[in-house]
């Protein structure tokens, strides 16, 4: 089955369903071996990888090459935390193709100004875009994609922003009207009382998206009740593998020997597993052992 149709099934699964983030080939990879049947492609992770700041300081193409690899390491759809589309509705539209010439599942776009600034940083102070401006580009992206089962999903900023449930709703209901295929309603708090608020007002008019990075101590059966079509559980990887390269990296440097970090890291043969190194020398017995036998008969 094509990654746009799997995305599309899981976001309008009549059951809860959860995708992970990743922001590599190799996370990727993870993510897919743990059992997930799709990746978030963090905007925050990709860039925090690349060593630069959630502002769209890493260009739109420097992530579309780690989505090229992200996909090529994996079989599962995958959606693209896609900022504010990296401009207006040319820019966005121009994002289209190129993800779906990757094989990109999908894009969530977000209704602030380019360049964006992560929600969870002076969040208020964050300016959102005009509604209609936000329609055209939803519009522009469907009109582009070549692919019927292509996703596009609007995220809207207002609670992140102080606006409160009204706007929510009114940027919500726009959105779906432009076209999108889900919305993605955004809180900050840690309880779910804006997301709760939403979920009574909106009816079920299109699948609802949420990220549970704040309040994550709801029970993931709550989501299911109010009737949530899929959880992005959204910057763990990145954030784990941080906490481990701190530790292993301050533990070598003051130590000056590998002797008690060996047991506590992936071995190197798990390295190449990942990799898929098997294949490889498979491959090669299939395609290079007439050559290399004609070599070695000659030496």
């Amino acid at each position: 089955m094509k990654k746009t149709k799997q995305l599309k099934q899981m976001i309008h699964s009549q059951h809860l369903e959860f995708i992970m983030e990743a922001h590599s080939g190799l996370s990727a990879a993870i993510a897919e071996e743990a059992g997930f049947k799709g990746i978030w492609a963090s905007g925050l992770s990709i860039s925090a990888a690349l060593g630069v700041r959630d502002n769209n300081e890493a260009s739109w193409t420097q992530v579309l090459d780690v989505l090229e690899f992200m996909s090529d390491a994996t079989s599962i759809p995958i959606l693209l935390d896609g900022d504010t589309g990296y401009g207006n509705f040319n820019n966005a539209r121009r994002l289209v193709k190129k993800l779906e010439q990757r094989q990109i599942a999908g894009v969530c776009i977000e209704d602030k100004l380019f360049p964006k600034t992560n929600s969870f940083i002076h969040a208020k102070a964050q300016p959102l875009a005009d509604v209609g401006e936000f329609c055209g580009k939803i519009k522009a992206m469907k009109d582009t994609q070549s692919d019927e089962d292509f996703v596009v999903v609007a995220r809207v900023e207002a609670f992140i922003t102080g606006w409160g449930l009204e706007e929510a709703l009114r940027r919500a209901e726009a959105y779906r009207q432009a076209g999108a295929d889900a919305v993605l309603i955004h809180s900050k708090r840690s309880d779910t009382v804006e997301i709760e608020s939403f979920m009574k007002e909106w009816g079920g008019r299109l699948p609802v998206v949420i990220v549970p990075t704040k309040y994550y101590t709801t029970p993931t059966a709550r989501f299911q009740e109010l009737g949530i079509s899929l959880v992005i559980w959204a910057n763990h990887n990145l954030r784990a593998s941080i906490e481990a390269m701190k530790k292993v990296s301050s533990q070598i440097f003051q130590e000056k020997s590998l002797i008690h970090v060996e047991s506590g890291v992936a071995t190197l043969e798990e390295v190449f597993r990942l990799q898929r190194a098997e294949e490889l020398q498979a491959a090669e017995q299939k395609y290079l052992p007439s050559t290399e036998k004609d070599s070695d008969e000659r030496l």
